[in-house]
């Protein structure tokens, strides 16, 4: 019960961090007005604001630093050359797909969490439980593994685009941290959840062969002392069958 305790409360924290991803650029407040992927300086470029940030929803601009974001909508691509109607920069379909794909990752990766945050709860009591939750627990890390992969890939590589033509580019430390620590608690709880589930197992089979055998000794100490009075009480009952016949 510990590990599955300590592992629903990792699930929770990673189905947490997941979301509050999401959030970012989605919902105009604080704090996650302050979650994005990359910020960069854009003056010049088509009709780009002078400093840029990237959501799931949406290419904002950044104001007293938070996000400022016109219109929001799903799987927004990460692609300057698109998000700007401009040539005069990076962009192709490398960071178009590598982003779309994320936007559908994550969600996959949330749902399964949430599941596996439910199994966790019955891993609390029952052994098919964690084995159920640790199943499910590993699709969830599968899928936010591809996505946190996915994120890394595309905005280093466009930070990295960005400072090549002596523009000012930084990752979100707080989406890369929640996305990547998210993975971390995912990996510990499928972890956990596997050895609860097979220590589990070790210790109810050590109880029930330490109550066989007692149940055994105590057969055989039982057979043992009825062995014992009855060898006291047939001698005595020959003698008094004796003294009959004298008499």
């Amino acid at each position: 019960p510990a590990l599955a305790l300590v592992s629903l409360i990792l699930i929770a924290g990673a189905a947490l961090l997941i979301f509050l991803t999401l959030l970012g650029g989605a919902i105009d407040k604080n704090p996650t007005n302050q979650f994005y992927f990359l910020e960069a300086n854009t003056a010049g470029l088509g009709d780009a604001e002078p400093v840029t940030r990237w959501t799931f929803w949406s290419h904002c601009s950044a104001m007293d630093g938070r996000n400022t974001c016109p219109g929001v909508r799903p799987a927004y691509p990460f692609d300057p050359r698109r998000n700007f109607n401009t040539d005069d920069i990076f962009g192709g379909n490398k960071y178009y797909l590598e982003t779309r794909f994320m936007f559908a990752f994550v969600l996959i990766g949330l749902f399964f969490a949430v599941c596996a945050l439910f199994l966790g709860v019955v891993a609390l009591i029952s052994r098919i439980g964690s084995f159920l939750g640790s199943a499910t627990c590993s699709l969830a890390l599968f899928f936010q593994t591809l996505t946190a992969a996915l994120m890394t890939a595309a905005y280093v590589q466009g930070r990295n685009a960005f400072r090549a033509v002596d523009r000012r580019a930084v990752l979100g430390r707080y989406n890369f941290g929640f996305m990547w620590a998210a993975v971390a608690c995912l990996f510990l709880a499928t972890i956990m959840l596997c050895v609860g589930g097979v220590t589990g197992k070790k210790d109810r089979g050590y109880s029930s062969r330490n109550t066989g055998g007692r149940k055994f000794f105590a057969r055989k100490k039982s057979t043992k002392i009825n062995r014992d009075r009855g060898s006291f009480i047939d001698p005595e009952r020959q003698r008094r069958m004796e003294k009959e016949d004298d008499d």
